[in-house]
């Protein structure tokens, strides 16, 4: 079957001069060992999200005029063509001129890059947003503010587990304060610094992962469009849990189908690795586990070759064990907790993504809702309240199921749809009845990556039995005129230099959404940015553009603690006239 975008073939011919030094240099660098290359991949994607990201901090504008804002965007944009023209223009020359082999090097290191210029140009439009503050999104409000209160209890001792809340970003937060930013007074400025890096390096870690499947085209276009979409600079530790996690539990069940065709010695190293990597994702946020687990443990019985005899069964089940032992392990803090809290944690908050029509899984809004309400989100699309988008996206995950359900990935990906599918509709439609909601507004992000993972999977495979079917025809009818990996190689150069155009679109669309809000009274998703600018300094002053409004620093600030469960649903994104139309009670204040 031909690959989109590493098809072997004989180096061509090197043309005299210039072509034929860098034709050896691309020949030497290819001949690397594969953990070289991936390593270089690592390293230029990593960097490229670290040093765009600290290039855009140095972006001076006031972020609480729009026309800073527009200023600050605008200089990210300039940044990015600047920085990305370059490499786009290597990796077209290397797809025209000289070998094969040189430019799957370029296109694997230029993937890598775009991979992570994406992020990197989101966190970028965020230090913009935060420029003139030291403080974070949110400020020492909402989400953040818990968080932060975590991190505080954790620093004084005063409570090293945060309940049944994933302990890992917190106690990060609290050594990068402890550390950089003398403890507790200094645990908001230690929250930018994890927003912004963590945002930054989404990208390449998605792309990283995906790699452990896919070919660099393929990795790069799922992970740059899905890390934009889905990246909530706000918390950015859940979302980037839930863009490594699917593939990192694909490339697991790819090796547990495999597992009695490896060494004793290599079975159990990837066990163990595995099982520690779930472990850690599950300590950094554990939310998607506990969506997408039954699906994925079910396909993990159907893998086990349990009529394979002893010679396959024996390694799969010891692959599975060491898997979860491993896993259990590591996470076993947070497990305990869930074991000793979970049963008594209830979710009532209740707002705008919990008003609207269950089945529609296309987009989200926040509890940041501006002018949105459920009576005019989501637009209705063309075909029974369906878009185009939609549509497209349906029929190719129709083509990842015709054509590739034997590929592990997709059968983990549906696996992880079906199960977030069905537990998102049994506490929905529980929620009247129980007065919770249990997070199901959640799953829309979860459900919508897997469709996009699917639809991928689905052009990929579509793609590659086309080409491959012409090509064949080609050669069979006019071989002179038969399709070429170098025509292959072409081709997905373009491709990739589309995809930069989309992401660094993508990347000013997502960060413009976090802008300091400039419309007064209004609750939209630049308020977290404008609160961390009215936060007073260490030093006791003001930040550079609050004109001298600011609030001191909340140096008590700990785990937000609730009131007595009253059992009901909470009407968040309601006025009072709103509360018994939306949640059948008066507001209680």
């Amino acid at each position: 079957m031909t690959d989109l975008t590493t098809e072997p073939a004989a180096p061509a011919a090197a043309a005299p001069g210039r072509d034929s030094r860098l034709g050896r240099i691309g020949d030497r660098l290819h001949d690397l060992k594969p953990w070289q290359l991936r390593s270089a991949e690592f390293v230029v994607s990593i960097g490229a999200s670290l040093l765009f990201l600290r290039l855009c901090m140095h972006i001076s504008v006031n972020p609480l005029q729009r026309v800073g804002q527009v200023s600050g965007l605008a200089k990210v944009q300039q940044y990015g063509a600047l920085v990305g023209l370059p490499l786009l223009a290597v990796l077209l020359y290397t797809a025209y001129r000289g070998s094969l082999r040189r430019h799957q090097l370029v296109q694997r290191l230029v993937c890598a890059a775009v991979a992570g210029l994406a992020t990197g140009a989101v966190a970028g439009g965020i230090a913009v947003a935060l420029h003139g503050t030291p403080f974070g999104l949110g400020g020492q409000e909402g989400d953040p503010g818990n968080v932060m209160g975590m991190a505080n209890n954790m620093m004084t001792g005063h409570k090293l587990l945060p309940g049944v809340y994933p302990p890992l970003f917190p106690a990060a937060l609290a050594v990068v304060a402890k550390v950089f930013h003398h403890g507790v007074s200094g645990v908001g400025y230690a929250m930018k610094d994890l927003q912004l890096v963590v945002t930054a390096v989404a990208g390449p870690a998605t792309y990283l992962a995906w790699r452990l499947l896919l070919r660099p085209f393929w990795a790069v276009l799922l992970a740059a469009p899905a890390a934009i979409l889905f990246m909530d600079p706000i918390r950015p530790y859940s979302h980037i849990t839930m863009l490594v996690m699917i593939p990192v539990l694909a490339g697991c069940l790819r090796e547990l189908h495999r597992a009695s065709t490896l060494s004793t010695r290599s079975l159990l190293l990837r066990a163990a690795g595995f099982g520690a990597s779930f472990g850690i994702l599950f300590l950094w946020y554990s939310g998607w586990f506990i969506w997408a687990a039954p699906g994925v443990m079910l396909l993990a019985v159907f893998l086990v070759p349990w009529r394979g005899g002893r010679a396959r069964l024996r390694p799969a089940l010891t692959y599975l064990g060491v898997t979860l032992l491993a896993a259990g392990v590591v996470g076993s803090p947070l497990l305990y907790q869930m074991v000793r809290l979970g049963a008594t944690t209830k979710d009532r908050y209740a707002y705008v993504m919990t008003y609207i029509d269950p089945a529609y899984v296309m987009g989200w809004v926040s509890d940041r809702e501006g002018h949105t309400n459920y009576h005019v989100y989501p637009q209705t699309g063309e075909l029974a309240g369906q878009s185009a988008f939609t549509l497209l996206l349906l029929a190719a995950v129709g083509l990842a199921l015709a054509l590739g359900l034997r590929n592990v990935a997709v059968r983990t990906a549906a696996a992880a749809l079906i199960s977030s599918w069905l537990l998102r509709f049994w506490f929905a439609s529980h929620m009247q009845h129980d007065q919770a909601v249990q997070l199901y507004p959640r799953t829309t992000w979860i459900i919508m990556y897997t469709l996009i993972i699917l639809a991928v999977f689905g052009l990929m495979m579509a793609s590659q039995r086309s080409v491959g079917w012409l090509r064949g025809v080609g050669e069979a009818v006019r071989p002179a005129r038969a399709i070429t990996p170098q025509a292959v190689a072409r081709g997905v150069a373009g491709a990739v230099c589309a995809l930069a155009l989309f992401a660094t679109m993508g990347a000013s669309w997502s960060a413009n959404r976090y802008m300091p809000t400039t419309e007064a009274g209004v609750e939209d998703m630049g308020l977290d940015a404008l609160r961390a600018h009215h936060i007073k300094q260490q030093n006791g002053t003001c930040p550079k553009y609050a004109g001298g409004d600011c609030s001191d620093i909340n140096m008590e600030l700990a785990e937000y603690t609730f009131g007595p469960d009253d059992l009901r649903i909470f009407c968040g994104n309601a006025d009072k006239e709103q509360w018994p139309l939306q949640c059948g009670r008066n507001r209680p204040w």
